[in-house]
């Protein structure tokens, strides 16, 4: 066990206490604002009108936690991860915010929210957050920061243009912010797999491998403010995420699985059902000439799931038990194996799937004899 666990536990109990309050307040500011969930889609299961902008609670909870460590000990942001990495996060998320209160209250155009989290991508990318190279398993690894372009020096710090190294940082941030945003459609969801991501992400860097405890210490304040959040989440849900909060919870899983070493695998193993799955409707939207961006449907897997009977909160702890299970393992397997353990989850998502639409067609069927 580390020797710096009271810090990670007093910053977890923080984290929650700090969402847990900042929750209850924003709900009653949404409710003053009258920002809230209207049930008038046929998607949409909650029967009573739902504040919204939860994700503000998240990030509050998150951006406090974070700088009171950073003034308390500021030892630990000296070496691999820096002041302006935690600078950029926090600014990154509070472009999210704004973006998400803006869609809450004006329900924005998916060609205007996507603006947001671009924004967001840069900022991150700008305070020197990236992702310099891409693991093979079978291989060398793959290098992606050959060619710097020299941007600015400010503050005796150069700063460089990496293209395919910023370009491929931006494309998965934006497939996170993305995967959360479109599967945020059941209470509790999201904000329970962040825990979960988080988590495994907290574990995996304090692995012989990584030892990064300072990574550690923002994946478990991470961890925290989403717990905190989802006592109110869990279903029936008080509150929504709303706009921000689906896609900054995206985001800083992103971000986490950045700096913990890189470890795009684990995120993909601990998102790999959602990712699959937002995967899918995307290509059937494009396929049918339809946005791949607009709001999220009754064809995602969660929602197939409550079609064929399972109850709200049996499917959402069915998500939380294959992130879990996925996670755990891509702490206990590297190198290829990792990427068998992917192949295993694509198998599995696929089976899954086909079963789903048969039954799907099945129902159909019967309805349509009746």
């Amino acid at each position: 066990m580390p020797t710096n666990t009271p810090q990670f536990i007093i910053l977890f109990l923080l984290a929650v206490s700090l969402s847990a309050l900042f929750t209850l307040l924003v709900r009653k500011l949404a409710l003053r604002w009258q920002i809230v969930d209207q049930p008038t889609e046929a998607r949409k299961i909650h029967r009573q009108p739902t504040p919204l902008l939860g994700g503000l609670a998240i990030f509050g909870a998150f951006s406090l936690a974070a700088i009171i460590f950073l003034l308390w000990n500021d030892s630990y942001f000296t070496g691999y991860m820096l002041p302006k990495h935690i600078i950029g996060i926090i600014l990154g998320g509070l472009v999210l915010m704004i973006g998400g209160i803006l869609d809450d209250k004006y329900n924005l155009s998916p060609g205007k929210l996507i603006i947001w989290p671009v924004a967001a991508s840069f900022i991150v990318i700008a305070s020197g957050i990236g992702i310099d190279f891409i693991s093979n398993p079978f291989g060398n690894a793959l290098a992606l920061d050959l060619i710097n372009i020299k941007v600015l020096t400010w503050q005796g710090v150069p700063y460089y243009f990496t293209p395919l190294a910023d370009i491929f940082t931006l494309v998965w941030l934006l497939g996170m912010v993305y995967t959360t945003k479109l599967l945020d459609g059941l209470d509790g969801l999201v904000s329970g797999i962040t825990v979960i991501g988080a988590m495994v992400l907290f574990f995996l860097s304090l692995t012989p491998q990584v030892m990064q405890p300072e990574t550690a210490l923002l994946c478990i304040i991470m961890a925290g403010a989403s717990l905190g959040f989802l006592f109110l989440n869990f279903h029936p849900a008080r509150i929504f995420l709303g706009e921000g909060g689906s896609t900054f919870v995206g985001f800083m899983l992103g971000v986490l699985a950045i700096i913990s070493g890189g470890k795009i695998a684990t995120a993909l193993l601990i998102m790999g059902i959602p990712i699959l799955d937002v995967g899918w409707v995307i290509a059937r939207r494009l396929w049918s000439k339809q946005s791949p961006f607009k709001s999220a449907d009754r064809k995602h897997l969660h929602f197939r799931l409550l079609d064929i009977g399972f109850t709200h909160r049996g499917t959402v702890v069915f998500f939380y038990i294959i992130s879990a299970v996925f996670g755990s393992v891509a702490l206990l397997v590297e190198g290829r194996y990792k990427f068998l353990v992917l192949a295993v989850l694509f198998v599995f998502m696929f089976g899954l799937g086909l079963v789903l639409v048969l039954k799907a067609r099945r129902q159909d069927g019967k309805k349509i004899q009746t």
